[in-house]
């Protein structure tokens, strides 16, 4: 009997040319402001091979053939939701939520007091699946008093229309609980009737508004916010474009307001705009 040569074990299904990653490449930081080096070809082949069989396409090539056609617009966001990664979990680097509840929500009471607003906006810009903005909300309720009181309202946007769905549901599965302490899993997460996730009660809820929005287009936003959280989200970005975000970012703040980025981020440029406070926390300047 004939032996059968062996495959390849690097043959993929799907030929994929160097001219066609930096096509899609192109799309995205158009799109999204994501920049994706050639050692991301892989990563991104991974992101997208599962679509082209939905599709049932035959490569790579025909793939870019329906961006270019009368469907591309709406494949363009398959394409982006399928290279953003969302990776976030409950409390992530806790440090944030800690000044957020022991200096952030205090300045806020006392402007307050000044003013005689009792007003509080707190955006989560790339949200992902929900875990950043319900850990604000759970922050809240545990520890702005009377906030019953206020006209207080939390804006989640992420770039990825899944997630912002996801975000929606408020449910979640019971490890992905594992960082939101024991008292805050008890009074503000409830099972489900099958038992399998625990959804967000209605005081977390009916804090937060999803909404989808890319960065780098129109912000249809009503300012000025309090706090912004935009946490492991430039680290995607070039300079120009983290640059371009920062500015604007100062714009949406309060004079006095707080910006939280993610631990791997920095703004080395924005020295007029803000002050570095601590570990990745920056205060807008101004009076």
């Amino acid at each position: 009997m004939q032996a059968i040569a062996a495959q390849p074990t690097d043959q993929k299904e799907f030929r994929f040319t160097m001219k066609e990653f930096r096509y899609l490449s192109a799309i995205v930081y158009d799109q999204a402001g994501i920049v994706l080096k050639d050692q991301k070809k892989n990563m991104v082949y991974s992101r997208l091979v599962r679509r082209l069989r939905e599709l049932d396409l035959k490569s790579f090539q025909e793939y870019c053939q329906l961006l270019e056609s009368d469907r591309g617009y709406e494949e363009t966001g398959f394409l982006i939701n399928a290279i953003t990664t969302n990776l976030t979990k409950f409390f992530r680097e806790n440090h944030h939520f800690e000044h957020l509840a022991q200096v952030a929500l205090k300045d806020v009471v006392g402007q307050s007091a000044k003013t005689g607003r009792n007003r509080l906006r707190i955006w989560s810009a790339g949200c992902s699946s929900g875990e950043e903005p319900y850990s604000i909300a759970m922050t809240l309720l545990a520890n702005f008093t009377r906030l019953s009181a206020w006209d207080a309202k939390i804006l989640a946007t992420d770039l990825d229309t899944s997630m912002v769905a996801r975000g929606k549901e408020g449910r979640y599965r019971p490890e992905d609980l594992e960082n939101v302490p024991a008292s805050y899993r008890k009074r503000y997460f409830s099972p489900s009737p099958c038992g399998q996730e625990m959804i967000a009660s209605d005081s977390l809820q009916k804090l937060i508004t999803f909404k989808q929005l890319n960065l780098l287009k129109y912000w249809p936003l009503k300012g000025p916010f309090d706090v912004i959280f935009c946490r492991n989200v430039m680290i995607y970005f070039d300079e120009q474009t983290k640059s371009k975000l920062i500015h604007r970012f100062a714009q949406m703040l309060k004079p006095g307001g707080w910006l939280y980025i993610g631990h791997s981020e920095s703004i080395l440029d924005a020295d007029a705009q803000f002050k570095r406070i601590g570990r990745t926390t920056y205060c807008r300047r101004g009076t």
